[in-house]
């Protein structure tokens, strides 16, 4: 019988749209609290050497919030150390690949 997991696969839909929701709202009211407050503009968190590099994943991992790591590319898990450019360093593609 599909009917439970019917249930919940939409309720579980329901509760992943809605902290999606809370999250933006979140978001939402940080943007205008630091728009009056003068910090309108926000420090770009990539490193500089890292910048328009197509390599560049730049998502945090872990569940705790001191502790999380962020992957910056797969090359350079922390990021390239060393004065200079990237040597692995691509551009970025001009248009977004279509699937």
């Amino acid at each position: 019988m599909a009917l439970p997991e019917d249930l919940f696969s939409r309720a579980n839909a329901r509760c992943h749209h809605r902290a999606y929701e809370q999250w933006h709202r979140i978001q939402s009211k940080q943007h205008i609290l630091r728009s009056q407050v003068g910090f309108a503009t926000s420090v770009p968190s990539r490193p500089a050497p890292c910048r328009r590099c197509a390599n560049y994943h730049g998502i945090a991992y872990g569940t705790a919030r001191d502790r999380r790591q962020t992957l910056v590319c797969a090359i350079h898990p922390y990021g390239w150390g060393n004065d200079g450019p990237c040597p692995d360093w691509q551009s970025e593609p001009s248009t977004p690949p279509t699937f």
